[in-house]
């Protein structure tokens, strides 16, 4: 399976068929924002601070890497943290506590792939993972009554309105402008753009070039929120037994993998990470992988002379399973670490987060 094999997007036929449902469901989210505007649908309010990090399309955003970043911050700024997330793509169901701030309990299977590797990237913040943020957050406060965290940071919550929050954030990507066009399950858009309306803070993220970012910018600006600029900045390079490689290799050359909304911003990041790609695999966003797929990948490695390299998201999925794992430890694979950066906004972010823990 190759990029150019396997169509990461849906035939433009089937979006045409599909369109009519799409017109339903966003007339549905319409409805269903409008009551919780109107107070006729609640959100319970948390005694703790809640920050929501979310987003208006499907996948691939670069929602992680700031939920990741503003953890950290509220950490260096002596806040101590708590995310609580659906965890997507997990096997396990209800309420599961995948890192009590000392230990990390669970690994991706039973937390979800983003969910583990967040826990692992943050070793003292409590993570929790519930299809009801609501739930989450009340056995958080039961399980930690000893020691609360100041904050807690919702992990792809914007549309799941049955809790309140005080600072909403929204990553829209800027390399996929078309995705703000077409409503599931035709395009990408989870709800009407009219919802950004309710956001606090809008981020343009993934930005690989601010001349073709400028209209899309534009556009979301209209809708009379603070607009911050981001970028995915590419961090280290690392072998997968958790060694960093040292750095780039000059002579590297990669068969990039991996299973993620989005492939096209890992390529840009390896590329600006000084990583020759010479080949690539990508598989379905949070698609597990199988022995098989696995020994496709370092077979075509093999044959030409290739390191294979993937994201750490897609290395935490793998992780979980020992043999899979070894395998590709076996084979010199690496995975490349992400981060955001911004431009000229980091500052009013910051200025926001703290707002959210004095008041």
């Amino acid at each position: 399976m190759n990029s150019r094999q396997h169509s990461l997007t849906m035939p433009g036929s089937a979006a045409i068929l599909l369109r009519p449902i799409g017109a339903l469901y966003g007339m549905a989210m319409r409805l269903r924002n409008r009551l919780y505007d109107r107070g006729v649908f609640k959100s319970w309010r948390s005694p703790i601070p809640v920050v929501s990090v979310g987003n208006i399309t499907t996948g691939g955003t670069g929602k992680t890497p700031l939920v990741d970043w503003i953890v950290k911050f509220y950490e260096t700024s002596g806040v101590a943290t708590a995310i609580v997330s659906r965890g997507y793509g997990r096997w396990t169901k209800g309420v599961q506590l995948v890192s009590d701030g000392k230990r990390i309990l669970l690994g991706s299977r039973d937390a979800g792939d983003e969910t583990a590797m967040l826990a692992a990237r943050n070793p003292s913040t409590i993570v929790i993972v519930a299809e009801q943020r609501v739930e989450g957050v009340q056995f958080l406060m039961r399980q930690f009554a000893d020691r609360l965290p100041g904050v807690i940071v919702l992990d792809d919550a914007f549309q799941h309105r049955k809790i309140g929050r005080d600072l909403d954030i929204v990553v829209v990507n800027a390399s996929a402008p078309r995705e703000l066009d077409v409503m599931l399950p035709a395009g990408r858009l989870r709800e009407p753009l009219r919802g950004l309306l309710r956001a606090d803070v809008i981020i343009l993220g993934k930005i690989t070039d601010q001349i073709k970012a400028a209209p899309l910018l534009a556009r979301l600006k209209e809708y009379g929120k603070p607009v911050l600029r981001s970028k995915i900045k590419p961090g280290k390079l690392m072998k997968v037994d958790t060694s960093e490689s040292g750095g780039v290799e000059p002579s590297l050359k990669a068969l990039a993998f991996a299973g993620i909304g989005a492939p096209a911003g890992f390529l840009h990041s390896l590329d600006e990470a000084g990583i020759s790609v010479m080949a690539t695999k990508f598989f379905r966003d949070h698609e597990p992988y199988t022995e098989a797929a696995i020994r496709s990948i370092i077979g075509e490695a093999k044959r030409q002379a290739l390191v294979p390299v993937t994201t750490e998201k897609d290395w935490f999925r793998i992780a979980d399973d020992p043999a899979l794992a070894r395998m590709l430890a076996e084979a010199g694979c690496r995975y490349l670490t992400i981060e955001p950066e911004f431009p000229d906004g980091a500052k009013e972010l910051e200025r926001r987060l703290m707002g959210v823990v004095k008041r």
